[in-house]
């Protein structure tokens, strides 16, 4: 019933994209390049309210998604990583200002061992009052190059730590710097979640995988009316499906799960900027010889101006 009501809604173009943002640090000038101003924080609040957006926690998106109900176009997710101080102390406050809910991911290692700069558990039970807490990993390591066991070990020591100090075991889990790859993904869904989040550009809607939701990260000062364009494509990613051999893209090739109007798109890597590729039969498929210049790296393609895929690129 549930796909011949999404095939239903595709055909009449009715299908709707919910957003999910992801913040970190607040008010904090010393990390330019995670911190989001008070200042910005409050103007992005304001535009939620003004042009009509309902700010409404992970948990009923997900359920959503689950139970195969409308995804509203309306819809605003606001998720925060690493569980830094600048948050409880700056941001936590205009969110309840605002009576915006949120999700929490925690960072159990820097809480669990009082590092500068971090939430106390305190702070994080004082914060579960007004949100959601998810999991953001123990150790924040780059997972991709780690072996199963050391994942696996992460996994067990932070989730049993969020359990004793919050008295729950969250249900939704972030990757760290957004890194993973098919084995990390697998070894994250065997705990259990009921959502897993990357940090990929992209839109959520019915059709999207619940266990690999893009957020886009609204740090600095972006423009958070094109952010809202962003629409969700429906795509496979057939090559590359994981960090190339000598660290090179050659075919790209994708598959186009959705009609789309255009007989062109634009793919994006890290490094290279966009570039104009012709859409055939349903598919991009073109070759590149690209060496990757960064060892996390996204190859991201639109199609129809605001429809985006994202494949994450990461050296193990």
């Amino acid at each position: 019933m549930r796909s011949l009501l999404a095939l239903w809604l595709l055909a009449a173009g009715l299908l709707a994209d919910a957003h999910i943002f992801v913040y970190h640090r607040f008010g904090d000038t010393r990390h330019p390049s995670t911190d989001t101003s008070v200042q910005t924080l409050r103007k992005q609040f304001d535009y939620f309210r003004k042009h009509g957006y309902e700010v409404v926690p992970l948990s009923k998106l997900v359920a959503a998604l689950k139970d195969g109900e409308p995804v509203s176009d309306r819809w605003v997710v606001l998720t925060i990583d690493d569980s830094f101080e600048s948050f409880y102390e700056k941001g936590l406050p205009i969110f309840r200002e605002y009576g915006y809910p949120f999700t929490l991911f925690v960072y159990t290692e820097a809480t669990d061992k009082k590092y500068g700069d971090y939430m106390s558990w305190e702070e994080v039970n004082e914060a579960k009052r007004f949100g959601e807490l998810g999991f953001h990993s123990h150790a924040h390591p780059h997972m991709v190059s780690k072996s199963d066991t050391y994942l696996k070990k992460d996994f067990e020591k932070g989730l049993a730590l969020m359990e004793r100090h919050t008295g729950r075991r969250p249900s939704y889990f972030a990757y760290p710097y957004g890194e993973y790859d098919t084995r990390v993904r697998k070894i994250a869904e065997s705990f259990g979640f009921d959502a897993i989040c990357n940090q990929n550009v992209g839109a959520v809607s019915e059709r999207s995988d619940v266990m690999d939701l893009d957020r886009i990260a609204l740090t600095g000062d972006p423009d958070l009316a094109s952010k809202l364009k962003i629409r969700f494509l429906d795509a496979t990613w057939l090559a590359p499906r994981a960090w190339p051999k000598e660290g090179t893209v050659g075919e790209v090739k994708v598959k186009l799960n959705e009609p789309v109007k255009a007989r062109h798109g634009y793919l994006y890597l890290t490094g290279y900027g966009w570039e104009r590729v012709d859409i055939r039969e349903g598919a991009v498929d073109t070759r590149w010889h690209k060496p990757l210049k960064k060892r996390r790296s996204r190859l991201i393609l639109k199609v129809d101006r605001d429809k985006i895929n994202t494949k994450i690129l990461v050296k193990p």
